[in-house]
């Protein structure tokens, strides 16, 4: 379903509500309310780039191995992305507000617990373990309501996300650095601590917040409780296959992680770090993220009419990250490549979130998300497995070339389907008829 009418259900999720500028139809991009959403995203994901230097530092010096840290990361992952389906679900039943509140003030007692552990000193991976795994169930609850949360605080929804888009960028360059400075002056325990800290800091802006009304779709579908969650599950997939450009983008994705993004990251780090030392693979990272932050501004000024087809052409651009490695060719080269895949997947990112927050009708959309985050993800471990057996068998600069061919496959892929590249943002204006004779 992506046609008009989709568009036309589209517009009403995100349509005037209290705030609205008389005679404008559409709300200031810095409002009270978004400044405070904005820093609970900010301030969440500042802790979460913390917390695989606390994980690693941590059981490192209990004496565990590069395989605990693995599986304490892996806890989290699993159930979140096993569980986010379920999450949109509920979030389309419950008030999102309050559900993310609730999963963000269970993160900060178990952040606060593990941090309690490696402060005495009693580190024990099952219980890491189980802490991941709780921390995930609550993500999975949190992240669905990411994306209804935004077209109802501004009506500017692709400015909204690329605001939000530059503030995770941002707090992914400092996260990794405050965490390493807290470990160094303190203990990893401290990182543990100030990670809970980032959660409560999200839970009282969201707290603070005040949303506006929902529309009346959405409205209606709230409040029904457990009692239908199956039925409730199940439209959520209709909803989601009735749409060609959602399900075919995550399709094409599936590729894009198991032979792009999941070799790319650590073999990657392994080719750097062993051929030019971990303060180049620390410039290339920093690369990266300046290069998210140059897709995010970008993406603020930029109102493409077929976005998808815009977001598509910008993942060009990562052909030569991985293509640079894997050539061998040296810092500044492999720096400038990070740049650019940086500002290509940014803008890709804002591009896609757009669409999917002002295409889909308002009372399926966090079901939507879900089946979109869940979909993303489910290849990427698939991607990261078969990285090293790969490496091995053809070499790691071949398994790199091999992933920047396929980034350009993937765009092709993109643009050959013709409801992605068609579709038409949702707050464009119709095309003026031809009038005979012209």
């Amino acid at each position: 379903m992506t046609g008009t009418g989709s568009r036309r259900r589209g517009r009403k999720a995100a349509g005037t509500e209290p705030g609205t500028e008389p005679g404008t139809g559409a709300r200031s991009l810095w409002s009270r309310d978004f400044g405070l959403f904005f820093a609970a995203r900010a301030a969440a994901r500042l802790g979460d780039t913390m917390l695989p230097v606390a994980l690693a530092t941590g059981l490192l010096e209990h004496g565990y191995g590069a395989g605990a840290v693995g599986l304490a990361m892996a806890a989290s992952t699993a159930s979140f992305a096993g569980l986010v389906v379920f999450g949109g679900v509920i979030a389309d039943r419950f008030s999102t507000r309050r559900l993310m509140i609730g999963a963000d003030l269970v993160r900060v007692l178990t952040q606060s617990l593990a941090a309690v552990m490696f402060f005495a000193g009693q580190v024990t991976l099952w219980q890491l373990c189980v802490i991941g795994f709780v921390n995930g169930v609550a993500g999975a609850v949190f992240q669905p309501g990411v994306a209804s949360t935004v077209p109802r605080l501004s009506a500017d929804v692709q400015g909204a996300n690329g605001a939000i888009r530059i503030a995770e960028s941002v707090a992914q360059l400092a996260g990794p650095a405050v965490a390493g400075l807290l470990v160094g002056f303190a203990s990893p325990g401290s990182v543990f601590a100030a990670h809970a800290g980032t959660y409560a800091v999200s839970a009282l802006c969201l707290l603070l917040l005040r949303l506006p009304p929902l529309p009346p779709d959405a409205l209606a579908a709230t409040g029904r409780g457990m009692r239908a969650f199956r039925a409730d599950l199940a439209q959520g997939w209709r909803e989601f296959r009735s749409r060609t450009w959602l399900w075919g983008v995550i399709v094409i994705w599936g590729l894009y992680m198991i032979a792009v993004s999941g070799p790319t990251t650590p073999l990657v780090a392994t080719e750097v770090v062993q051929h030019h030392g971990p303060r180049a693979y620390g410039l290339v990272n920093t690369a990266l993220g300046a290069g998210t932050v140059i897709g995010g501004l970008l993406a603020l000024r930029l109102r493409p009419r077929r976005m998808l087809r815009a977001g598509a052409l910008s993942l060009f651009l990562f052909f030569g990250f991985p293509g640079a490695v894997g050539l061998g060719l040296g810092v500044p080269a492999v720096a400038a490549g990070a740049a650019l895949a940086g500002a290509g997947l940014s803008f890709w990112s804002v591009m896609w979130a757009t669409s999917v927050q002002t295409q889909v009708p308002s009372d399926v959309l966090n079901r939507i998300h879900a089946y979109d985050v869940a979909g993303s993800l489910a290849m990427m471990p698939v991607g990261q497995a078969i990285a090293g057996p790969a490496a091995d068998a053809l070499g790691a600069a071949h398994v790199l070339l091999v992933s920047a061919v396929t980034s350009v496959v993937v765009v092709v892929f993109l643009l050959a389907v013709p409801a992605i590249r068609g579709l038409v943002r949702a707050d464009a204006s119709p095309a003026p008829a031809l009038t005979p004779g012209r």
